[in-house]
């Protein structure tokens, strides 16, 4: 009796009209971006999992929407291919990106040396930025290495070691915000919370933590930045320039709120290391959700007008990622 292998693969074939070229390539790159391997032609395939049979068929939909036609396939095995086989074309295609990841991290490699001498402009700022780039480039390779591929714990350890020698760079000395004192939830109770017009992520985020943990009556208002002046009684602001909750030093406002209510709740802070890295763009915690995260309150964004609509289905995206983190 043949003995059948535990691992399953999806297949895609299609085939789509010669032009115009920007269909053919809007589909290629999708496929290349997820780490499908092209078997022959117009064929790719990929480990077989919900996600993937998701993917494909939407892949699908696009093919016909440019006019093609193609469906694809889940098979226990590939009659011309071993299993292992399969695995190394895998394999090939990653080790190919992690090369070129190698390659660019010899430049930064020269780049932390000289800024640790002293003799890069800018110094630490300097290579930060690009250095955060490349652990993303990273983050994404490996999203995609679906077997291991023998060059990538290489390419990560030279990732850590350029990360560690960076951390070591002494940053210039800022002076310390003064500590946050702690609030008592029961004084900011039947609250309006005012805020700027067209929140985004901090302040959906805020806006979501008030509800859940200071106050599930809070309503709130929209103001321009100039009018925070003109407040009245009861009414509390957020995520503004002299508001009373807002940044504090390298904190977003959401930061802010966890520390001054005291609230420890380990979803919460996965939650707040996400809103921290949208927020200020530093990829201090390298969450791989944060940029699905950031897609989904964009869109909320470029669809409703209303500003308190808009803060309640962002309210609703971050009530969502909690109950799915808890």
């Amino acid at each position: 009796m043949t003995k059948t292998s535990s691992q399953e693969w999806l297949l895609i074939f299609y085939s789509v009209p010669a032009h115009p070229v920007s269909g053919r390539m809007k589909i290629w790159r999708k496929l290349a971006k997820v780490g499908a391997v092209q078997l022959k032609g117009a064929v790719y395939i990929l480990p077989a999992t919900d996600e993937h049979r998701e993917l494909f068929q939407w892949i699908i939909g696009e093919v016909k929407s440019v006019g093609g036609d193609g469906s694809f396939v889940r098979t226990p095995r590939i009659e011309t291919l071993t299993d292992a086989e399969v695995r190394s074309l895998f394999h090939s295609q990653r080790d190919a990106e992690y090369r070129e990841l190698d390659k660019a991290l010899d430049d930064m490699d020269r780049k932390v040396q000289s800024a640790r001498k002293g003799a890069a402009a800018g110094g630490r700022d300097s290579v930060t930025g690009p250095l955060a780039a490349l652990r993303k480039t990273y983050d994404e390779i490996r999203g995609r290495d679906f077997f291991s591929a023998p060059s990538g714990k290489a390419v990560e350890r030279r990732m850590r070691t350029l990360e560690a020698a960076l951390s070591g760079l002494q940053e210039p000395v800022a002076a310390k915000p003064a500590p946050l004192s702690r609030k008592d939830p029961r004084q900011y109770r039947k609250k309006i919370w005012v805020t700027r017009h067209r929140p985004f992520v901090d302040r959906m985020a805020s806006a979501w933590l008030i509800r859940r943990f200071v106050d599930p009556d809070a309503g709130f208002r929209f103001i321009e930045e100039k009018e925070i002046r003109k407040l009245s009684a009861g009414e509390i602001a957020f995520d503004m320039q002299g508001a009373e909750f807002t940044h504090h030093g390298d904190l977003c406002t959401f930061e802010v709120f966890v520390r001054s209510f005291g609230i420890k709740d380990k979803a919460v802070r996965k939650i707040a290391e996400i809103v921290h890295d949208l927020d200020l763009k530093d990829d201090k915690h390298g969450h791989r959700e944060a940029s699905g995260i950031e897609e989904v309150l964009s869109g909320i964004r470029k669809t409703v007008k209303d500003d308190a609509e808009m803060l309640d289905k962002g309210m609703t995206v971050f009530e969502m990622l909690y109950a799915s983190t808890h």
